[in-house]
């Protein structure tokens, strides 16, 4: 064996070997790859750990107290359209595109939407329960796909309302990993808040509105509204009567009028009615015509009968429960409306007695539908 620089040559086989310097590099290489793997392994088992622990659930809601109605407050969390309004992501994108599918307020109407800073998504209506809750289907597609559901409860608190909002759904694997580490609550609940506190103003706004409004025409407590009311034929019979005989003269005209409003095989239009022509106090006199409204031309012709017809007309009306005896209250409401406005009364003043008394013993639930003609 003889030995040059290091290099051996090993007999008469011409054989040199040297020193293999590449060996070592192939194990540091082996050993940092192995390293990774471990890392890989533990941060792939960290996972796991992660996904078991994470909440399988999630549920953020906000509550909020609107003054207004159940009624009012459903109209803005049953409607797609009513629900842009109010939502606090409108704002954060205005050039988003947005679709309605379907009719709005029924279940399996869809908004959609798509936007650089709302990403794209929709909103399905799944069921309705008037004036008490609404569930819809939120579909996320973009920056990150999932599935809730929206949830919107009303209880009424005397005049107010206490309405919630809530979104909830089930979290995937990696859902139950982000759970860990980030609370949602915190995320969503900001937005949710200024959501409902869009949703009270509106709300609020609208009653303060109908409220205004009903007190205009409120009077005496009695809420009169105006009308066009349509030309009305009756038939019956018209007479001077004694205060005190009202009751006997209704009974007679209204139980001959339905004989022979039977008999010609005519339809009725309404319920009896007192058609008034003079109020006499001073004499405990009325002049009126006690009929029956019918489907007829207004010169029909019945046997025994008398016909009698209110032209169309602007009206005011007034939806009266109570006792008979009991309706002054709502006339003389009518008269100061009447001078409020300005309005003139003319023609007559009608009493379309919605109730029959033989069926319903409670008198404060008795409905008479008191019109005056006005122009």
């Amino acid at each position: 064996m003889i030995v040059m620089d290091g290099w051996v040559r090993r007999g008469s086989l011409g054989v040199i070997s040297g020193p293999k310097p590449h060996l070592s590099c192939k194990y540091k290489t082996m050993r940092a790859l192995k390293t990774l793997l471990i890392i890989l392994l533990s941060l792939l088992a960290l996972l796991v750990v992660l996904g078991l622990m994470g909440p399988s659930t999630y549920r953020v809601e906000r509550s909020t107290v609107v003054a207004a109605p159940p009624e009012v407050v459903y109209g803005y969390v049953s409607r797609l359209e009513s629900m842009k309004q109010w939502g606090p992501w409108q704002e954060m994108d205005k050039d988003q595109v947005q679709s309605l599918e379907g009719t709005d307020g029924t279940v399996g109407a869809v908004w959609k939407w798509e936007g650089d800073t709302v990403g794209k998504g929709s909103q399905t209506i799944m069921s309705l329960e008037p004036n008490r809750s609404v569930r819809c289907k939120l579909h996320f597609v973009e920056p990150f796909e999932s599935i809730s559901t929206a949830t919107y409860d009303l209880q009424a608190v005397g005049d107010s309302t206490m309405v919630t909002w809530g979104m909830e759904g089930e979290n995937g694997f990696m859902g139950k990993v982000m759970g860990v580490f980030m609370d949602m609550d915190k995320m969503i609940g900001p937005d949710f808040e200024k959501g409902l506190a869009n949703l009270k103003g509106l709300a609020e706004k609208e009653q303060a509105d109908k409220a205004a409004a009903v007190a205009g025409k409120t009077f005496g407590g009695y809420v009169i509204e105006t009308i066009e009311r349509p030309e009305m034929v009756y038939v019956g019979k018209r007479s001077k009567v004694k205060f005190s005989e009202l009751e006997k003269f209704y009974g007679s005209s209204f139980g001959a009028a339905g004989a022979a409003i039977g008999t010609a095989g005519l339809n009725m239009a309404g319920a009896p009615s007192g058609v008034y022509f003079q109020w006499d106090e001073k004499a405990q006199v009325a002049d009126l015509f006690a009929g029956m409204p019918v489907v007829a031309p207004a010169d029909v012709k019945l046997p025994g009968m008398e016909v009698y017809t209110v032209p169309a007309s602007k009206m005011l009306h007034i939806a009266y429960y109570g006792s008979y005896d009991g309706s002054m209250r709502a006339h003389m409401a009518m008269d100061e409306m009447i001078q409020a406005k300005g309005f003139t009364h003319y023609g007559n003043v009608i009493e379309e007695f919605i109730t029959d008394p033989m069926a319903e013993p409670d008198t404060t639930k008795w409905l008479t539908n008191i019109y005056y003609m006005i122009k």
